[in-house]
């Protein structure tokens, strides 16, 4: 469902894609090609939410501010995996969180960054960039190589594919039916 709050409707290109059972309500705009799937929650109620362009939020997913003070950015090219909680914070480009990672206020995640399935990190956490964190709390466990980014690009390519088949479904079957209502 996608929802005004206290009159401001989410921001929503036509090349992206989310899910009829997906909340997306209030200060979110989405860049271009991005999604967001089943039962996520983009809730910009008491801060802005922007997803940039190329970027998913996968199914489960809660991304949600501090009021008055953590808005969520995430950059562009980023992943965020099945039941992630991603709160009041900044991920820039290229990033891959892992299924079940929790990122605190006013954290910031580095470029070319992975955050391992089942991450915690405690609020506040600087990730450098092309580093690999892991565990609870979340640690530093390694930098990373060029592979590991063209993998990390690689996440995020297969949803922009998924993407471009759900859109051309809705569109296929000459229905609404999972296509983002536009303010």
């Amino acid at each position: 469902m996608i929802r005004s709050y206290k009159g401001r409707w989410p921001k929503i290109p036509e090349s992206s894609y989310v899910d009829i059972s997906a909340q997306v309500m209030g200060d979110v705009e989405l860049g271009e090609n991005s999604s967001v799937w089943c039962n996520a929650v983009l809730r910009g109620d008491v801060n802005s939410i922007r997803l940039g362009s190329n970027s998913n939020v996968q199914d489960c997913c809660v991304l949600h501010g501090q009021r008055n003070l953590y808005a969520v950015t995430v950059g562009d090219w980023v992943t965020i995996g099945h039941n992630a909680t991603v709160h009041g914070c900044t991920v820039e480009d290229a990033v891959l969180i892992g299924m079940g990672v929790t990122i605190l206020n006013d954290c910031r995640i580095g470029e070319g960054s992975i955050i391992a399935a089942g991450a915690v990190l405690p609020e506040h956490t600087i990730v450098p960039p092309r580093t690999l964190w892991a565990g609870v709390p979340g640690k530093q466990r390694r930098e990373l190589s060029d592979g590991d980014r063209k993998l990390i690009l690689e996440y995020a390519q297969n949803y922009l594919d998924y993407t471009k088949v759900f859109l051309e479904e809705v569109r296929d079957q000459g229905s609404e039916i999972g296509a983002p209502q536009r303010h």
